[in-house]
């Protein structure tokens, strides 16, 4: 078993006025991977031999479109949380809603808002969306990296016990209520088996494909995204804690379609149309001739 690490989920805090102003680490994720992918997708529009009749976009009107995709991010993150996960707590709470510092983020949800953000902006703009997609895939598994790095460091959305050699034994009473365990509770460290498959390997991947001319065949990169996404989410939830939520006495796995023992959690049930959706894109893609070089 390993100890948690001795790591605070704020970097600092400063004291104004009797106010306590922290930042942390899972902001400090959300800034890291948004300004690192503007820059990566600036640096790819900038190379037009890249997208084979040059890019979609000015360098310039990239600017604009992070901005849409901030609002797409919040917006769609925190109704999809509300929506998917705890709609009866907040229909009646509604002032909660507003509340987005108290936490409460789906993934889904936030990339939801950032598909119609991003559509809103190309229709305003006269980009063809799905090239636009296929550059905010390339650079997705980064904030997706750091997101789920922030979420290990808050010792949050960890996974089911375990008695492998890395399981984590998470510092929260929740994390350690574990029954039939005697002593610390070691649990999969499902935060970092997400940085690793959605994040790296994801990110690796497309890369990959971008040297390899991928950008020419338009939503290539996004269907793999998708695909990848759904792919490593629908994994790691077998070893992750449903939301608590889900979970009942003759439901312990938090399954919201099929049975106790075999069925699908809602990261599952919400990451399927993903797969789907990507594996259909890959194939429109590959059935179609590159995009020429311009001459």
């Amino acid at each position: 078993m390993i100890p948690f690490p001795e790591i605070r989920p704020e970097i600092f805090t400063i004291e104004l006025g009797g106010l306590s102003l922290s930042l942390r680490w899972y902001a400090l994720a959300y800034i890291a991977g948004l300004i690192l992918g503007w820059r990566l997708i600036v640096a790819m529009i900038r190379r037009p031999a890249l997208w084979g009749d040059g890019a979609p976009t000015q360098p310039e009107k990239v600017d604009d479109l992070l901005t849409w995709v901030i609002l797409g991010v919040i917006l769609g993150g925190r109704l999809g949380f509300v929506l998917f996960y705890e709609p009866a707590f907040y229909l009646a709470n509604p002032a909660e809603i507003l509340k987005v510092w108290q936490g409460g983020m789906s993934f889904h949800g936030g990339f939801a808002g950032v598909i119609v953000a991003t559509w809103i902006w190309c229709r305003r703009n006269g980009a063809a969306p799905l090239r636009i997609a296929d550059a905010m895939a390339v650079v997705a598994p980064i904030g997706i990296f750091f997101g789920r790095i922030a979420n290990f460091i808050n010792a949050e959305l960890w996974g089911r016990p375990t008695d492998l050699p890395w399981g984590v034994i998470f510092p929260s009473a929740a994390a350690q209520d574990c029954p039939g365990v005697i002593g610390p509770c070691a649990r999969h460290p499902s935060q970092l088996y997400e940085a690793g498959l959605e994040g790296l390997l994801l990110g690796l991947i497309l890369w990959a494909l971008v040297r390899a001319g991928g950008l020419r065949r338009p939503g290539l990169a996004f269907g793999t995204f998708l695909a990848g996404y759904g792919l490593g989410r629908m994994f790691v939830e077998l070893f992750r804690v449903a939301d608590a939520q889900f979970i009942t006495a003759d439901n312990p796995l938090g399954h919201v379609i099929g049975g106790p023992a075999i069925g699908l959690t809602m990261g599952q049930l919400l990451s399927l149309p993903m797969v789907l959706i990507g594996l259909a894109l890959i194939w429109r893609a590959r059935r179609r001739p590159p995009v020429p070089a311009a001459a």
